[in-house]
Protein backbone atom coordinates (compact mmCIF):
# COMPACT_ATOMS: atom_id res chain seq x y z
CA UNK A 1 0.00 0.00 0.00
CA UNK A 2 2.81 2.31 0.63
CA UNK A 3 4.08 1.69 -2.95
CA UNK A 4 0.74 3.14 -4.33
CA UNK A 5 0.72 6.26 -2.04
CA UNK A 6 4.11 7.06 -3.30
CA UNK A 7 3.53 6.28 -6.59
CA UNK A 8 0.60 8.46 -6.68
CA UNK A 9 2.13 11.45 -4.86
CA UNK A 10 5.94 11.32 -7.42
CA UNK A 11 3.42 11.38 -10.51
CA UNK A 12 0.91 14.19 -8.71
CA UNK A 13 4.22 16.14 -8.15
CA UNK A 14 5.72 15.57 -11.89
CA UNK A 15 2.27 16.69 -12.99
CA UNK A 16 2.34 19.80 -11.25
CA UNK A 17 5.59 20.58 -12.72
CA UNK A 18 4.15 19.63 -16.03
CA UNK A 19 1.48 22.27 -15.48
CA UNK A 20 4.00 24.95 -14.21
CA UNK A 21 6.09 24.58 -16.98
CA UNK A 22 3.58 24.87 -19.64
CA UNK A 23 2.89 28.01 -21.07
CA UNK A 24 -0.56 27.57 -21.73
CA UNK A 25 -1.27 26.58 -18.17
CA UNK A 26 -4.23 29.31 -17.65
CA UNK A 27 -6.23 27.53 -20.76
CA UNK A 28 -6.86 24.45 -18.03
CA UNK A 29 -7.06 23.49 -14.58
CA UNK A 30 -3.92 23.24 -11.77
CA UNK A 31 -5.43 19.29 -11.24
CA UNK A 32 -5.60 18.10 -14.32
CA UNK A 33 -2.38 17.08 -15.13
CA UNK A 34 -1.15 15.89 -11.87
CA UNK A 35 -4.55 13.74 -11.55
CA UNK A 36 -4.02 12.22 -15.07
CA UNK A 37 -0.61 11.40 -14.28
CA UNK A 38 -1.29 9.98 -10.75
CA UNK A 39 -4.47 7.77 -12.22
CA UNK A 40 -2.39 6.65 -15.33
CA UNK A 41 0.96 5.45 -12.53
CA UNK A 42 -1.47 3.96 -10.69
CA UNK A 43 -2.63 1.84 -12.93
CA UNK A 44 0.30 1.06 -14.70
CA UNK A 45 1.52 -0.18 -11.25
CA UNK A 46 -1.71 -2.52 -10.98
CA UNK A 47 -1.01 -4.22 -14.27
CA UNK A 48 2.61 -5.02 -13.86
CA UNK A 49 2.40 -6.30 -10.08
CA UNK A 50 -0.42 -8.45 -11.78
CA UNK A 51 1.96 -9.51 -14.82
CA UNK A 52 4.12 -11.27 -12.06
CA UNK A 53 6.99 -8.06 -12.17
CA UNK A 54 6.62 -6.57 -9.11
CA UNK A 55 7.84 -8.63 -6.44
CA UNK A 56 10.09 -11.37 -8.80
CA UNK A 57 13.84 -11.17 -8.24
CA UNK A 58 15.34 -8.54 -10.16
CA UNK A 59 12.62 -7.40 -11.94
CA UNK A 60 11.75 -5.17 -8.68
CA UNK A 61 12.17 -2.03 -10.29
CA UNK A 62 10.03 -2.12 -13.27
CA UNK A 63 6.95 -1.37 -11.80
CA UNK A 64 8.27 1.77 -10.25
CA UNK A 65 9.97 3.00 -13.87
CA UNK A 66 7.25 1.91 -15.74
CA UNK A 67 4.80 3.48 -13.66
CA UNK A 68 6.92 7.09 -13.35
CA UNK A 69 7.42 7.28 -17.06
CA UNK A 70 4.04 6.52 -18.13
CA UNK A 71 2.55 8.71 -15.34
CA UNK A 72 4.49 11.69 -16.83
CA UNK A 73 3.94 11.34 -20.20
CA UNK A 74 0.44 11.28 -19.47
CA UNK A 75 1.08 14.65 -17.46
CA UNK A 76 2.73 15.94 -20.89
CA UNK A 77 0.21 14.34 -23.30
CA UNK A 78 -2.68 16.09 -21.54
CA UNK A 79 -1.40 19.52 -21.53
CA UNK A 80 -0.15 19.51 -24.76
CA UNK A 81 -3.24 18.64 -26.40
CA UNK A 82 -5.60 20.44 -24.12
CA UNK A 83 -3.18 23.37 -24.58
CA UNK A 84 -3.79 23.51 -27.65
CA UNK A 85 -7.71 22.64 -28.69
CA UNK A 86 -8.46 24.75 -25.91
CA UNK A 87 -6.33 27.66 -27.41
CA UNK A 88 -8.25 26.61 -30.50
CA UNK A 89 -11.36 26.65 -29.28
CA UNK A 90 -11.57 29.58 -27.32
CA UNK A 91 -10.01 31.71 -30.36
CA UNK A 92 -12.81 29.89 -32.43
CA UNK A 93 -15.24 31.67 -29.70
CA UNK A 94 -13.65 35.12 -29.64
CA UNK A 95 -13.70 35.23 -33.21
CA UNK A 96 -17.14 34.73 -33.32
CA UNK A 97 -17.87 37.02 -30.31
CA UNK A 98 -15.80 40.03 -32.63
CA UNK A 99 -17.89 39.32 -35.51
CA UNK A 100 -21.39 39.97 -33.80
Amino acid sequence: MLDLTLIALLAAGFGFIVWAVDRKHHKYGLLLPACAGAAAALLTWIITVAAGLGYAPGLTWVPWIASLAVGIAASIAIAVVLGRSRTRHDTRQLTALLRR
